[in-house]
């Protein structure tokens, strides 16, 4: 008899997603043993018709020094290795060398001679893999590939079982019932959309389609605050059901809905029809089978598990993604989903175009655009001049905002999306001939602004300067204006990039008729807030431009021209602004990087 060891240490959603792939295992294997490694809350989802014959649990949250976890660990131990398991099947993608160490640990614990997942370089610990194709691809379809490489044949595909038969006239109601949930898990409240918002949607389904309306949720999610907001009668189910009754409960329905949570992926595998809205996760990799998904896909979204990166795993802070899906949205699309009729596909995040016809070289693994002065204006003339209606994203980088790119999992996405990255810093030359693909010059903000106002005034281009201190932007409106007669700076406003104001702001930009946005937030601020206001902003371009409005109103000199050519312009700003010696720091750490890369 072949023993297995199927690890799956996700959450409830994760393991949703992988009992297809369990099912088929089965299939293969009829008269096989197979334990699963599983958290002890998704644990609870494994019914009898799942036929898994051993249950292993692993808590995560234990304290390190407690002699509980010590007896926990040893029992742990000691259940691996007695279990003989002669193969290990990880459901896990290694993202981070901690974690594959952990992944390694429990196969040095169980002494399995067979360990088969996938591999991105670091499941050294594997004996078989498939290539990890990262977080572009659905977890059901690499889990399936796991397992074909496993039986040596295609996976397939199945539905959760309730663990009791609904009767078949229980869907045969005159009023439709409608699944809420609103709740996310513990370690993502940046999934959540706002418990006011579910109410209205909820209050709207039961007045214009006679909807019957179930809560559901647990400890933790905003379930009892869409309860308060709503107007309308509904039945509770919060925290009133455990976790096999609640896929009976959803399996009941008409239609679920709810952000990317594990009770969606519930749903959707109990074949109820799930209405699903996704921010920062990944619908590629996370969307449950035969959804409906909605979402704003802003610039900067997802953020979290990109390619083969965890990305930002908690969301922003902002949570502009979810703030900008509508109620309206919701509950168009499930009162098509009630009817029966197919919604539209959801919108996809465009990727930085390649028709521009501009090269890209990778610092770092960042881009950065192969530019010149001339090549940019001849692009944001034809940008005005579209009518695809599309905002094209100007970043200019220099190594202070790499080194910021690194370690910051938005900004990173919001640089690896932007349609030009253009090369304002002298390091990013120096750095792109050590590479040996030199970049034809330097372009900059600072350059970049006074000549996209002059370009403007003959082109017929209108600009609105938003950010900086108070009064800044009015000034340097003023001596552009005053340079390039005829120039049409349609606005100016200081703002701030705080997510209270991002709406009031947005609306008075696109109430200016502006072609033009530049925003003066330094970085990396400015760019977050251009990237995940995308979808709501009516320009043709917007650029962050860090403190350019402060030189060109005259707050702030810039360097005299004998330091700009030797490339000193940093030292003279740091002689102005001593207290930028701290960011300065990243200086070095951008030189070393630049070497180590090189080396490699």
């Amino acid at each position: 008899m072949r023993r297995f060891l199927l690890v799956q240490l996700g959450d409830i959603g994760d393991l949703a997603l992988t009992l297809p792939a369990i099912k088929t295992l089965r299939s293969a294997y009829p008269q096989a043993h197979f334990a699963l490694l599983a958290q002890p809350v998704p644990l609870k989802l494994i019914a009898p018709a799942h036929q898994i014959d051993q249950k292993i649990e692993l808590r995560r949250a234990l304290k390190l020094l407690s002699p509980s976890t010590w007896r926990a660990g040893a029992d742990l131990l000691r259940t691996l290795r007695c279990g003989a398991f002669d193969t290990i099947i990880y459901f896990h993608a290694f993202t981070t060398r901690g974690g594959a160490l952990k992944f390694a640990l429990i196969a040095a614990a169980a002494g399995s001679p067979h360990r088969v997942g996938l591999q991105n370089g670091k499941g050294f610990f594997l004996t078989e893999s498939v290539p990890d194709q990262g977080f572009s691809e659905h977890r059901m379809s690499a889990w399936a590939r796991v397992v074909d490489r496993v039986i040596s044949r295609s996976g397939s595909s199945s539905a959760l079982s309730p663990s009791h038969a609904i009767e078949k006239g229980e869907r045969e109601r005159i009023s439709p019932r409608v699944a809420i949930h609103a709740g996310s898990g513990a370690q993502n409240p940046a999934r959540r959309w706002d418990a006011d918002r579910f109410a209205a949607a909820a209050d709207r389904l039961v007045r214009d389609y006679g909807a019957e309306i179930l809560l559901v949720g647990a400890k933790g999610d905003d379930t009892p605050a869409v309860a308060a907001a709503m107007r309308e009668p509904y039945t509770d189910y919060f925290d009133k059901t455990e976790l096999v009754e609640l896929v009976d409960l959803l399996a009941a329905c008409d239609l679920v809905i709810g952000v990317d949570s594990g009770v969606t992926h519930l749903a959707a595998q109990a074949g109820t029809p799930t209405l699903v809205l996704f921010g920062p996760s990944n619908p590629q990799t996370w969307q449950p089978p035969n959804s409906v998904i909605v979402r704003s896909a802003p610039e900067c979204s997802p953020c979290n598990y990109v390619d083969h990166r965890l990305g930002a795993r908690e969301g922003c802070a902002a949570r502009t993604c979810m703030k900008l899906i509508t109620v309206d949205q919701v509950v168009e699309c499930a009162a098509d989903m009630l009817n029966g009729v197919t919604a539209p596909p959801a919108p996809v995040t465009p990727k930085a175009p390649e028709a521009a016809g501009v090269e890209r070289i990778h610092m770092l693994g960042l881009p950065v655009s192969v530019i010149t002065y001339d090549r940019w204006m001849a692009l944001i003339d034809a940008w005005v001049k579209s009518a695809d209606g599309r905002l094209h994203h100007v970043c200019t980088v220099n190594p202070e905002m790499l080194m910021i790119a690194r370690r910051d999992p938005v900004f990173r996405v919001v640089l690896e999306r932007a349609d030009l990255t253009v090369p304002d810093g002298i390091g990013l030359l120096w750095a792109a001939k050590q590479r040996g693909t030199p970049l034809p010059q330097r372009v900059t903000g600072s350059d970049g602004v006074p000549r996209i106002a002059k370009e403007a005034a003959v082109q017929g281009w209108r600009l609105f300067l938003l950010g900086a201190a108070p009064g800044i932007a009015e000034r340097a409106a003023a001596i552009l204006s005053e340079q390039n007669p005829g120039l049409q700076i349609v606005g100016t406003y200081s703002g701030s990039p705080s997510p209270d104001e991002e709406a009031a702001i947005v609306e008075r930009v696109n109430a200016s008729g502006a072609d033009i946005l530049l925003v003066a937030y330094g970085a990396p601020e400015q760019d977050k807030w251009i990237a995940r206001n995308s979808p709501r902003l009516n320009v043709k371009m917007a650029m962050g431009i860090g403190g350019t409005l402060d030189f060109v109103a005259g707050v702030i000199p810039r360097a005299p021209m004998g330091w700009q050519r030797l490339g000193l312009e940093w030292l003279y700003r740091l002689y102005l602004q001593p207290w930028r010696i701290k960011r300065m720091m990243r200086l070095p750490l951008f030189v070393l990087a630049v070497l180590s890369e090189r080396s490699r």
